[in-house]
């Protein structure tokens, strides 16, 4: 690849000597790294015309680069860049490779994210696997997508996303999760986060309480404070979150969020009891839920509880889902519906981020989900996945059953294994990731409450086959 094509090259001062000119705003473009090694440079004849400067200046001055080892010629191809400048520059690193990572992971794990590096090792969380049928699928609805290349591909479009597009996540989302609305009450989001940030910035002034589960996603927490809100650490039981200690704790907060089809991180589904007794407290404190039913599509074991949305009938609950989960997470998007009243405010704060979901990526899913791909897709995974859970679970409890108390959810994409002997779970967590293991640490999730010691384990990102493999290195940390 060159860039040289595009570089600004400069016209020479006059009256100096033009082949120098000409031979330093070359040679310094190598060595800031603008041109590099290997890139083709434009022809003599090219490179004249842009400068304003005769063709013989530009030969003279690419044969000075040839002759000291910075370019080098190909017969019948043109001249290019050295593809070896060892012996001649001493090529400046890119700041962002030589300071951002380290920076970057930095910021990151302060708002509760792991090190992206963590993504491709055993056992990393929110992974997930398309099968060769839905691979298949999903190529021949891109390439269906692509024929057509409708012209809202090539301008701006509505902020919340294709109309089209949001009637089909009404449709399903009415069908799987009995969410009651409309599709003008959807928003396309690139994802939950997304998702999240816009609710609680549109929820939210600064100052405001809002329950926060606890322990609960870090990346929520910061968000609340990006809003300027102020975050009240609600403990969770077996039953969800503890609605009556909210009340006790901060009974005139503006809102609320759950995660109650799968707690994160313990995986359990928020009670009956407890989502009705949730809705209640909404509606008497006019405050407002943000329902995030992350994988809510994937259970294991019964029926489903009805989402709070459809529970409250749209009126103070804003309901959260992702293609990221349920498809992979490089498709980046995700959806909010929100009471008729929010949104407005949210379309306004949508267009002020990323103004419009992509077009053509909604083509695509559009494609898919119509076509009935989408509805068979989730079908298979939760077979696959529940396999994957009870692989992951059987190998943990036989090869580490002395040193670990498994926790299996009946859905959700991790599981939870509890460290029995009481050793720090971030030192595990730490020395699991030099062996290619992610054993997420769950005890710096919690706030208030007291931390539990356990390692967040994804299994839906790894064949049954894959998983003895990532116990046996999980138990040489454990056991070495």
């Amino acid at each position: 690849m060159s860039w040289a094509d595009i570089y600004p090259w400069r016209a020479p001062e006059a009256g100096g000597p033009v082949i120098r000119q000409v031979y330093d705003q070359v040679r310094e473009a190598i060595h800031e790294g603008a041109l590099k090694p290997g890139g083709r440079l434009p022809s003599s004849r090219d490179l004249a015309r842009r400068l304003g400067v005769a063709r013989a200046s530009v030969v003279a001055a690419y044969d000075r680069l040839l002759a000291e080892g910075y370019a080098e010629g190909r017969r019948g191809s043109g001249t290019y860049v050295s593809g070896d400048l060892s012996g001649v520059v001493d090529l400046k690193p890119a700041r962002a490779a030589d300071e951002g990572p380290a920076a970057g992971e930095a910021a990151q794990a302060a708002m509760g994210f792991a090190p992206l590096a963590m993504a491709s090792q055993a056992f990393s969380n929110g992974r997930t696997l398309m099968d060769a049928r839905a691979l298949d699928e999903w190529s021949k609805s891109t390439r269906r997508a692509l024929r057509v290349l409708d012209p809202i591909h090539f301008g701006y479009a509505e902020p919340a996303g294709d109309l089209k597009l949001r009637a089909a996540v009404a449709d399903y989302l009415r069908a799987a999760r009995g969410v009651v609305c409309t599709p003008d009450q959807i928003l396309i989001t690139s994802g939950a986060q997304q998702a999240t940030d816009l609710s609680l910035r549109a929820l939210l002034a600064p100052g405001d309480e809002v329950w926060l589960e606890d322990p609960g996603y870090q990346p929520t927490w910061h968000a609340a404070r990006t809003a300027g809100a102020k975050g009240v650490a609600v403990p969770v039981d077996r039953h969800g979150l503890i609605v009556q200690a909210g009340v006790a704790k901060a009974p005139r907060a503006r809102a609320a969020f759950v995660t109650p089809s799968h707690q994160f991180p313990f995986g359990v589904a928020m009670s009956m009891a407890r989502r009705l007794e949730l809705v209640a407290w909404a509606r008497e404190a006019k405050a407002w839920i943000v329902e995030d039913d992350y994988a809510a599509e994937f259970r294991y074991a019964g029926a489903p509880l009805p989402a709070l949305q459809g529970l409250d009938g749209g009126e103070r609950v804003v309901y959260v889902g992702t293609f990221n989960k349920s498809l992979f997470p490089g498709i980046r998007l995700g959806y909010v519906v929100a009471p008729r009243e929010l949104v407005g405010k949210l379309s306004a704060l949508r267009r002020l981020t990323d103004r419009q979901p992509p077009t053509l990526t909604q083509a695509i899913v559009l494609d898919f989900m119509e076509s009935g791909h989408f509805a068979a897709h989730i079908r298979r995974r939760r077979l696959a996945y529940k396999a994957q859970r009870d692989a992951l679970a059987e190998t943990l409890n036989r090869r580490l059953g002395h040193i670990l108390d498994v926790d299996t959810p009946d859905q959700g994409m991790h599981l939870i294994a509890y460290l029995r002997d009481g050793r720090p779970d971030v030192e595990v967590e730490a020395r699991a990731a030099t062996r290619g293991v992610t054993a997420r640490a769950i005890s710096p999730l919690f706030h208030d409450e007291t931390p539990r010691r356990g390692l967040l384990l994804g299994f839906t990102g790894f064949p049954v086959q894959a998983m003895a493999g990532g116990v046996a290195k999980l138990a040489a940390v454990l056991e070495g």
